[in-house]
């Protein structure tokens, strides 16, 4: 049995590496791939049984030769860097970790919309340049219970931010052509856009879905919403929303996922105005961590345990 870890930067791989070799008596390989091409390399010059990815590239040419292959997982929820559609057509599953940090992005959402709303990130400025002026942005703030928050996307973490903000109050509106029954009230991506004060983003990225907050849905606002992305960086065009943010058309921006990662340090979204970003954080507590590690490596032990009955 060989299990191949194409990458993974949250630890030293004693926690995999050791329920492994408990569990299935694994030959473990830890690489570092980057790219596509170290992906084949170690699949090639391995020949794993399983493989656990994290965010390397498992494309179609990766998946042709999984000859051994009979599992692949994901140390995470999104799964948009493994080719689903080829790994489908080779018969080899694919499993995510769904449920490990649900409240920890549901509240780092909240707490980017808040701390826009309440203009926190100017008020610290303002206080450590010398000004002293509590109501200096007064005549930009309103109560919370007065707004409409957007939701797109209702799953788990989407459906928990908008009971978060249900009970300060808000009114919520989502938007979610996949979903019924969540419970709040059901629009198109105009009514949305034309409503919201808060805009959060809740929706895996699709090849449909790319750039969804582009020029023309910003256009379409008209409440300067506050925009919200705790879900998949290529859901907004980073361009579109710095001219949004530099025009006044978005009141601000809170942004803790990216299209590139690291966010090169010359991305136009490091100086837009009223952007709070945070380093695709929003997962993180000292539960999630190792709940996160373990879950990824029993989805391949699990998988293995009932092919054997």
């Amino acid at each position: 049995m060989k299990v191949l870890i194409t990458d993974n930067d949250l630890g030293d791989g004693a926690l995999e590496i050791n329920l492994l070799k408990e569990h299935l008596h694994a030959e473990v390989l830890i690489a570092q791939c980057k790219n596509e091409e170290d992906v084949i390399k170690s699949l090639s010059e391995f020949e794993p049984d399983a493989v656990i990815v994290q965010w390397a590239p498992v494309k179609a040419k990766a998946i042709s030769l999984m000859s051994n292959v009979k599992i692949i997982s994901r140390i995470g929820i999104g799964m948009d860097m493994i080719d689903l559609e080829a790994a489908a057509k080779a018969g080899i599953p694919v499993k995510n970790v769904p449920h490990y940090c649900t409240e920890e992005v549901a509240t780092h959402a909240v707490s980017l919309g808040l701390s826009l709303w309440r203009k926190l990130p100017q008020l610290d400025a303002e206080l450590r340049s010398g000004k002293w002026a509590a109501a200096s942005h007064a005549n930009s703030i309103k109560k919370v219970s007065e707004a409409t928050i957007g939701l797109v996307g209702t799953g788990r973490i989407g459906s928990l931010v908008g009971k978060y903000f249900s009970g300060f109050g808000a009114r919520v509106i989502a938007h979610d052509p996949y979903a019924k029954g969540h419970g709040f009230e059901s629009v198109d991506l105009e009514k949305l856009a034309a409503e919201a004060d808060l805009i959060s983003l809740h929706c895996p990225l699709t090849s449909e879905n790319k750039y969804l907050i582009n020029d023309a849905f910003l256009a379409s606002t008209t409440k300067k919403p506050i925009l919200i992305n705790t879900s998949r960086g290529g859901l907004i065009d980073p361009a579109a929303v710095d001219r949004a943010l530099r025009s006044g058309v978005l009141a601000g921006a809170g942004l803790d996922v990216y299209e590139v990662e690291p966010l090169p340090m010359d991305d136009v979204l490091r100086t837009s105005p009223n952007a709070l970003l945070t380093p695709h954080s929003s997962w993180c507590s000292i539960q999630a961590l190792p709940e996160l590690r373990k879950e990824a490596v029993m989805n391949v032990i699990n998988f293995y345990k009932e092919a054997a009955k």
